[in-house]
């Protein structure tokens, strides 16, 4: 990668309200912190003294978020994962750096939060080396995924060990290894599952292949189309249970498991759902306070199903997790529930300006860390360093620029290379400026997309209100924005 590809970055954050002020700082702090050099690829940890490498599940994920701030480490939380993957296609779950050297971990398919933000590195860079090689990876990895996990032939993915979904310690795996070494199925007391997880690790490559071949023009874009719209079609026909207005996975035998699982919110991070399967389930299950809506919300599994346990340690039978706020804020923001990621956004953050723990997991009824010696835990630091950029700020995305102004009085700054993109909000407005120049004026509670220059492409509303967006006393737009209503702008 060239060095002169690499844009600098960094961001500035100042508001009024001191907790959140403080928190933000010291997860700006704890984040340089899980910066380390893996052999000459700089990279940032998962963090905490329990998670010392970097995994699949979160690091690329993380590192675009982290992009805003140095986006040369975020470049290397991508590379780091395809210059090592094995010549049969399989990326490394995790790695490490010991002793001078890198160790590699194939045992486990750990998550796979990786295609969609690898890509949107290319938008930091704009260089099609790195996007033909990125190509190449994820072609090969969805190889491996159907040549090895589909041995039944009956067109769904199957996961073989707990850290295949990155689930720890879940009573739903039943005696299950965390780990499987090779090509050879297991035969635990019910694994291995269909798994909703691991056919959205393949659509998720598959359509961001697409995306790739569109950016390349290699003539592939509808080819990869069509194979990603066949694994969501795969999906409802297999684990969809249109009673129950959710996925759920398969056991070894081919029966149900009864378990409702939060991992239906992953298959909306992977964009495998389709609109209206997203819309039940986050109507009927998300939204329920038996189920996932707890006083702090998303439980690795819904609080009323017998599955549920409320252990405070490293759990995915029960406790909210850091991770899966990191996911749902990419999960609702794809799908169009801007004021449901907000809410959550705002959940999370109350929990962490009262007590300034980067955790891994939460009580769900009592709304307080758990795991509090485990500090430094860098999903729990970069949820802060997002939320705040998506609802009090200004962030990338792909091509365009998003600013939202959610109630209170302060200022971000994003800079990118020689730009500086500065939103302020105060007295119910926010403002947009690009070096200097005020770019729109709008009440907050609206989400503006703007191109990377500044011209206003379309608005958001994360509440039911009159909106009027000017520039330089001038209407650009005046009406009614309904919740998560949106209207598209002419660029101004």
């Amino acid at each position: 990668m060239k060095k002169e590809c690499i844009l600098q970055t960094g961001v500035c954050f100042q508001t009024k309200d001191k907790a959140h002020q403080e928190v933000y700082d010291l997860a700006v702090k704890r984040a340089r912190e899980n910066i380390f050099d893996f052999g000459g690829t700089k990279v940032m940890i998962e963090g905490s003294d329990m998670y010392r490498g970097v995994w699949i599940e979160t690091q690329p994920m993380g590192g675009e978020i982290y992009a805003a701030y140095d986006a040369r480490v975020a470049l290397g939380n991508q590379l780091i994962f395809m210059r090592n993957a094995r010549a049969d296609g399989r990326l490394p779950g995790a790695i490490f750096f010991e002793r001078g050297k890198l160790r590699c971990r194939y045992d486990m398919l750990q998550g796979y939060c990786f295609p969609q933000h690898a890509l949107n590195l290319y938008y930091w860079t704009k260089d099609r080396q790195y996007l033909q090689e990125l190509y190449a990876v994820l072609r090969a990895h969805d190889e491996y995924l159907w040549k090895w996990r589909d041995p039944a032939g009956r067109g769904c993915l199957q996961s073989w060990c707990v850290w295949d979904t990155g689930e720890d310690n879940s009573v739903r795996f039943g005696r299950a290894q965390d780990s499987w070494e090779g090509e050879t199925p297991p035969d635990f007391e019910r694994m291995p599952f269909y798994s909703m997880d691991v056919m959205g690790y393949s659509y998720d490559g598959r359509n961001t292949l697409a995306e790739i071949s569109r950016l390349l023009d290699n003539g592939e874009e509808a080819l990869w189309r069509e194979r990603a719209g066949y694994v969501a079609r795969r999906l409802k026909e297999y684990l969809w249970r249109e009673e129950r207005s959710a996925c759920f996975d398969r056991d070894k035998t081919g029966a149900f498991t009864e378990t409702l699982i939060h991992n239906n919110l992953r298959c909306m991070y992977h964009g495998v759902f389709s609109a209206d399967m997203a819309a039940r389930f986050v109507r009927e299950h998300l939204l329920d306070p038996e189920e996932f809506y707890t006083p702090f919300p998303l439980p690795s599994i819904a609080a009323n199903d017998p599955s549920f346990r409320d252990l405070g340690e490293n759990n995915w039978s029960g406790q909210p997790q850091s991770l899966t706020y990191q996911r749902a804020l990419f999960a609702l923001e794809k799908y169009g529930y801007l004021s449901l990621a907000e809410d959550f956004a705002k959940k999370y953050l109350r929990v962490m300006k009262e007590y300034k723990l980067f955790v891994q997991q939460f009580d769900p009824f009592l709304a307080k860390p758990t795991m509090a010696s485990h500090d430094g835990y860098g999903p729990a630091v970069l949820n802060v360093l997002a939320f705040t950029s998506h609802f009090y700020g200004v962030f990338k995305r792909r091509e365009s620029m998003v600013w939202t102004g959610s109630e209170g009085e302060y200022s971000f700054e994003q800079r990118i290379g020689e730009r500086r993109y500065l939103l302020t909000a105060e007295k119910g407005q926010m403002a947009g400026f690009l070096n200097g120049e005020e770019l729109f004026r709008v009440q907050t509670g609206v989400r503006v997309e703007t191109d990377e220059a500044g011209r206003v492409l379309s608005l958001i509303g994360m509440k039911e209100g009159e909106v009027r967006l000017t520039k330089n006393g001038h209407t650009v737009f005046e009406g009614t924005l309904s919740k998560d209503g949106a209207v598209q702008l002419a660029a101004q």
